[in-house]
């Protein structure tokens, strides 16, 4: 029996979000809106998104000894996150600097502060929380030694989800424990090369199938998901809704497919789920102010 359905390793940032007209081109100057200060980070916003739903969910992390990562602390337990494995200190508390235009698009700077911080052995220190997990969940904002560390400390018939980003070249040994490696379009280029990545999503899921990932997933927004495995690839759609603000909604994404898979779903029904959960969180601004409850997922 597992204690945790998710335990999620991964970054926790503030997010400090300004709303613009347009971005600025190099060497210009825009006003934006009043800044607005929320809980975030890849890590942070898969636990809370996941909690939401339902899921008993727990974080491994680190944050600083500083208001910022009160704030990130505050927010995973209002959520019904379990931040025992949250470490505090070493650095100062993460943060992602976002500029959000009319549209819903963002575009993200990270200071990993921190996060920088989660190092191999603090994973191996937390290897009772990953035994305890059905399902473990990391991304790009931590060490790529670190999340080796995890994919090593895995116990067996617990799966491991990626979503690499920010994106850069994996060792065989984390490819291979993927299941699924969730990329969107930028992601699964960069892992794949750049220009021999092919044109389609299709091509892109079979050439990352070939790397060794047992599944792969690829996300395409507003057009929903493509799910990849041996027997075959396929499309999954999206709802259509009115976007405000796409921050964090990967996250809800990867968050619900991950809790979805672990009972059992397969893994065109997680990622049916997960584009619901992923849509509901672009009608509402912020990261984890927009995720949705597994009731609103419903009426959706």
């Amino acid at each position: 029996m597992y204690d945790y359905d998710l335990l999620v390793v991964g970054s926790a940032n503030a997010d400090l979000v300004i709303g613009v007209e347009r971005r600025p081109g190099a060497g210009e100057t825009v006003l934006g809106s009043d800044l607005a200060v929320h809980p975030g980070g890849k890590g942070a916003n898969q636990a809370v998104a996941a909690a939401r739903l339902g899921a008993r969910t727990a974080l491994l992390a680190r944050v600083g000894d500083d208001a910022h990562g009160r704030l990130l602390l505050d927010s995973q337990r209002a959520a019904g996150v379990d931040p025992v494995g949250v470490l505090v200190g070493g650095a100062p508390t993460g943060v992602a600097l976002i500029t959000v235009d009319p549209s819903g698009d963002n575009s993200i700077v990270v200071s990993p502060g921190a996060n920088g911080r989660l190092t191999p052995d603090d994973v191996r220190a937390a290897g009772g929380l990953v035994q305890a997990s059905r399902v473990v969940s990391a991304q790009l904002e931590i060490p790529l030694e670190t999340v080796v560390e995890v994919v090593r400390n895995l116990p067996t018939g617990s799966r491991f989800v990626l979503n690499p980003s920010p994106p850069r070249q994996l060792p065989a040994e984390v490819l291979s424990a993927c299941d699924p490696l969730i990329v969107n379009e930028h992601e699964a280029k960069v892992i794949l090369g750049g220009a021999s990545a092919g044109d389609t999503p299709e091509d892109w899921a079979r050439q990352l199938l070939a790397k060794g990932p047992r599944t792969v997933v690829v996300t395409l927004g507003a057009q929903g998901s493509l799910v990849a495995s041996a027997e075959g690839v396929a499309r999954v759609p999206s709802v259509k809704v009115a976007a405000v603000d796409t921050t964090g909604a990967g996250d809800a994404f990867t968050a619900a497919l991950a809790w979805r898979l672990g009972p059992g779903s397969s893994l065109a029904e997680a990622a049916a789920y997960a584009s619901r959960v992923g849509a509901a969180a672009v009608t509402k601004q912020g990261a984890q102010d927009s995720f949705p409850t597994a009731r609103e997922v419903e009426a959706l």
